[in-house]
């Protein structure tokens, strides 16, 4: 196979922001190289093995002033991974073309004589100029548009920023230049830019924790100092600023913190903004799952006569509960046919949804979709089939490691013999991001874990903020905890 590197630019932020085109690849590669601003979640897109390498590794992070990337070694290990004859991918942020060392990378890469393909990404001026309303430009105020560094290579004898030039462009966008922000103000102002020429500097674009502080070129350095702006952070100049007031649809509409693992919605009332406040992880060890799935699998005989599976009912409380249990199925050499003459039940939609993706479609799904719509519907069933109370129903229940044990408790009140196994584990995710809770109008918790690690991270929030809770059990768990009045 040739050699061939593709260059991909994942946008300046927020995971969703790749084009298909480079998911699509992403998906591939063999080895990873990833700046060390990008979103994290990006690269749970690769295949399992890949090798997931940050330059941050290969040397010496970059940002401003402050930080000094080892562009060689990462140009290096670009080649060695190519040569080897791997698939590699480079992501990096924002676009490509735009501040991001991209004629360093290709200069080696065909020096070396291999391939490369440039994925074209949305840079962070995009994203900063279309999720606050500010079009970068205007038929009434701006004409043109320039991109220019706050922070050029300190090696160079002479500038190359012409700033009687820059000044006199309808809008101007500034990357990297917190840090040389009074410098850039003074340029501008001596080369004839209006001291009261509107300015926004929007930091973390397209995060959930992004900000925004507006000003003009006399007081946006107080403004930024005030605020304790930092980088990463994109400056927007000029009148086109000022249609922020009309068009900045995120902070026009309601604001929804929403804390659970669910898929983003669209077209619902409101700016949803999702930080899962629970992680699901794999277990250290499986063998009390594995030894259950063998039982039940050494039970498939549906021809013997006087068969009887292992079980009667598998129910699953979680779609995690169904991968995890299908991973560890498929891990010991079997698959679906193996839960011939076992019922199955699902919570709710989303895990009968998830059993689908395994060929089997819920034999029983509750109206109310929660625990106790479920141990309703069981009620319901045995009570009405030739089943009786008397006659021993057993239930196998894959579930997290801190499951309400409710639904247990439940089918056995009504009379059935249910083993409860650990599936997987509901951890609180590393690094959860500093928030601004001035921003959110709202916050929806989705389970009890999503409370309880919203008050270990954040504490409580303003009582100005509405709580929103799915289910009873996440709505006691809050009530526990003070948070709804």
């Amino acid at each position: 196979m040739e050699s061939k590197v593709y260059l991909i630019g994942v946008g300046p932020g927020r995971a969703d922001l790749i084009t298909v085109r480079g998911l699509n690849i992403l998906k591939e590669a063999d080895v990873v190289i990833y700046d060390y601003l990008i979103d994290k979640k990006i690269l749970e897109n690769t295949k399992e093995g890949a090798e997931l390498i940050c330059c941050e590794e290969l040397g010496k992070k970059r940002y401003s002033d402050r930080f000094l990337v080892h562009q060689e070694n990462i140009n290096k290990f670009i080649v060695k991974k190519a040569k080897e004859g791997k698939k590699v991918v480079r992501l990096k942020n924002g676009d490509p073309s735009i501040f991001g060392r991209l004629s360093q990378e290709l200069d080696v890469l065909l020096k070396n004589k291999i391939k490369f393909e440039i994925v074209p990404g949305v840079s962070a001026a995009n994203a900063a100029s279309c999720l606050n309303g500010i079009p970068l430009t205007d038929r009434r105020f701006s004409s043109t548009c320039v991109f220019v560094t706050g922070h050029e290579d300190p090696t160079k004898r002479v500038s190359f920023l012409n700033w009687q030039s820059i000044a006199k462009q309808g809008t101007i966008v500034l990357y990297m230049a917190v840090g040389n922000l009074f410098k850039i103000v003074k340029n501008l102002i001596d080369s004839g830019k209006s001291p009261f020429t509107p300015v926004a500097v929007i930091q973390d674009v397209s995060l959930i924790m992004q900000r925004i502080v507006k000003g003009t070129l006399k007081d946006i350095l107080k403004k930024v100092k005030e605020a304790r702006i930092r980088s990463p952070a994109v400056i927007i100049i000029g009148k086109v600023v000022k249609l922020e007031r009309n068009f900045n649809w995120l902070r026009k509409n309601k604001r929804i913190l929403f804390t659970g693992l669910s898929p983003e919605r669209f077209f619902l009332k409101g700016n949803y903004f999702h930080l899962p406040l629970i992680k699901i992880e794999p277990l250290e060890d499986y063998r009390e799952l594995d030894n259950w799935i063998e039982k039940i699998a050494q039970h498939h005989k549906p021809s013997t006569i006087n068969y009887k599976p292992a079980f009667d009912w598998i129910v699953f409380s979680s779609r995690y509960g169904v991968e995890y249990f299908f991973r560890r199925v498929f891990k010991l050499g079997y698959d679906s046919r193996r839960l011939s003459g076992i019922k199955i039940a699902a919570i709710g939609k989303s895990t009968a949804n998830k059993l689908k993706e395994y060929g089997i479609c819920a034999d029983l799904i509750p109206k109310d979709e929660n625990s106790l719509g479920l141990i309703e519907e069981f009620r319901k069933i045995l009570k009405s089939s030739a089943i009786s109370y008397q006659t021993l129903v057993k239930i196998f229940l894959p579930r997290s490691d801190i499951a309400d044990k409710g639904l247990k408790k439940g089918l056995e009140e009504l009379g059935a013999e249910v083993i409860s196994c650990v599936a997987y584990k509901n951890v609180i995710p590393d690094n959860l991001p500093d928030l601004d809770f001035d921003f959110f109008d709202e916050i929806m918790f989705t389970s009890p874990s999503t409370v309880r690690n919203f008050i270990k991270r954040y504490g409580r929030p303003s009582s100005r903020i509405k709580i929103r809770c799915i289910g009873e059990v996440t709505l006691k768990e809050a009530r526990r905890w003070n948070l709804l009045g």
